[in-house]
């Protein structure tokens, strides 16, 4: 899902894109922001709103390094032959205690990294990642279920408010 360009959120946040699929498919049990190494014309292309964050993960590797995978930033419009790689794993820049301590978490069966959203955030490129554990499809019911009651009881509430 490519987002429309940035766009103010309080904090002096400028979110870029969130992803919602993310939200649907996880429990997310912590959140923590990271940097992100960009090359190029990378950066001016998501400020025009070309990222997406669908069937994005981290990945801790073995030189103590965290990748991110699967995240899409489409080439620059007015780019040229040096235009970057859309698909390339991206290094995320963390203190290395924080990347020690993701390293235990996600040593957990089930656990992953998740980015959640992107947000420039004084004029650097942030990722929210979240540490998340899988929802099974019960779970997933119940939400939707539990949202739909909530809308409903919204409506019911602002009808007779209006009346």
């Amino acid at each position: 899902m490519t987002a429309s360009p940035a766009k103010s959120a309080p904090g002096g946040i400028k979110v870029i894109t969130t992803n919602r699929k993310a939200q649907r498919d996880f429990h997310v049990l912590e959140k923590l922001e990271a940097g992100v190494e960009l090359r190029g014309t990378e950066v001016k292309s998501i400020r025009q709103g070309n990222l997406t964050l669908n069937d994005g993960f981290a990945r801790l590797e073995k030189n103590g390094e965290v990748l991110l995978y699967g995240i899409h930033i489409n080439p620059y419009d007015h780019g040229n032959v040096h235009n970057h790689d859309p698909d390339r794993p991206r290094k995320l820049l963390l203190h290395r205690r924080e990347i020690k301590r993701l390293f235990g978490q996600t040593a957990v069966k089930g656990h992953s990294l998740v980015p959640l959203r992107a947000y420039f955030r004084r004029g650097n490129v942030k990722i929210e990642l979240g540490l998340c554990k899988g929802k099974q499809t019960i779970d997933k019911r119940e939400d939707l279920k539990r949202k739909t009651a909530d809308r409903e009881a919204e409506r019911a509430m602002s009808a007779r408010n209006r009346r």
